[in-house]
């Protein structure tokens, strides 16, 4: 039978969620939860530069096929990368993309699989939270595996983080698609031929950034092993039945005083895309999403790329 203690913290999470939604809007200080940092500035590193990319993937294979791609097709010279992968084995497909990948071994590129429960890969703030304490890396670039680092991308956001002590980051700019359909040739998997595979530049526009969001957060390794990722929000490392919205970006910068500094990095490119194949829910909730995407998407139209 479960405790009181359980029933109560069950029936309460709604509230908490809500209320650490709120608090991460600036109406409650960070201190209550994590206090003021212990020094002004982090330590300086130099180039050669060593970034880990943390990504989770469950049931988006078709985009991980791409960011893994795209560190083969545009291996980094200058730095050196771990790429970081989040999954869960019932997720066959994701699976297979990462076996396929084990075949290549790229220099500068370090490949870091790690396999979990699908209820906590659910809680995208577990395993960040977990490669935050765990990371050796000089920075940390948490994103999503619908992210592209293509040409010069790595190897500049390396140059461009030498010597600074900032403890967020984030690239200006991104270059991003329209939202694309499951009937898009982009999207398109077979898990039976599994290759390697790049996009047309061309159906990318450019996207300006304001902060530091889910997919483009950057963080001082220094920051990451003593703070982790949302650690101290018991809230957000507890294992989830279904997949959750990430309301803890937003609440990873309160707690970091920092909506980020942003920089000029090349070569980031990102797949946008009208169904949220990781939500459950019937036709209706998933049309009602689609819809709301949509909306959102015509408001935040990016101005095109300049001639």
């Amino acid at each position: 039978m479960s405790s009181y203690r359980e029933k109560s913290s069950h029936w309460s999470d709604p509230i908490v969620g809500r209320f650490l939604r709120f608090a991460a809007g600036g109406w409650v200080p960070a201190s209550w939860f994590l206090p003021e940092f212990k020094k002004q500035g982090w330590a300086e590193k130099s180039m050669p530069m060593h970034i880990e990319v943390v990504s989770h993937c469950w049931q988006y294979a078709h985009f991980l096929l791409y960011q893994l791609s795209s560190l083969v097709n545009f291996p980094p010279q200058k730095v050196k990368v771990t790429m970081t992968v989040y999954y869960s084995n019932e997720d066959t497909n994701t699976a297979a993309v990462l076996k396929f990948f084990e075949q290549y071994a790229i220099e500068n590129v370090e490949w870091n699989w790690q396999e979990m429960p699908k209820e906590k890969l659910f809680r995208r703030a577990i395993g960040r939270n977990h490669a935050a304490k765990n990371s050796k890396a000089d920075w940390v670039w948490f994103t999503d595996c619908d992210l592209m680092f293509r040409e010069n991308c790595l190897d500049e956001l390396g140059v461009a983080l030498e010597g600074r002590s900032d403890v967020l980051v984030f690239p200006r700019q991104e270059r991003i698609t329209s939202l694309l359909t499951d009937e898009d040739p982009m999207l398109s998997f077979n898990a039976s031929a599994i290759d390697l595979k790049d996009v047309d530049t061309d159906q990318f526009s450019i996207s300006e950034r304001g902060r530091a969001t889910g997919p483009l957060q950057i963080t001082h390794g220094d920051v990451a092993r003593e703070y982790g990722y949302c650690e101290c929000l018991g809230y957000y490392q507890r294992p989830a039945e279904k997949w959750c919205k990430a309301y803890e970006d937003r609440a990873f910068r309160w707690l970091l005083r920092s909506q980020g500094t942003p920089l000029d990095i090349p070569g980031v490119y990102r797949i946008r895309h009208v169904f949220k194949g990781r939500y459950t829910g019937g036709k209706a909730n998933t049309a009602l999403r689609s819809s709301i995407r949509k909306t959102v998407a015509a408001i935040q139209k990016p101005r095109p790329e300049d001639e």
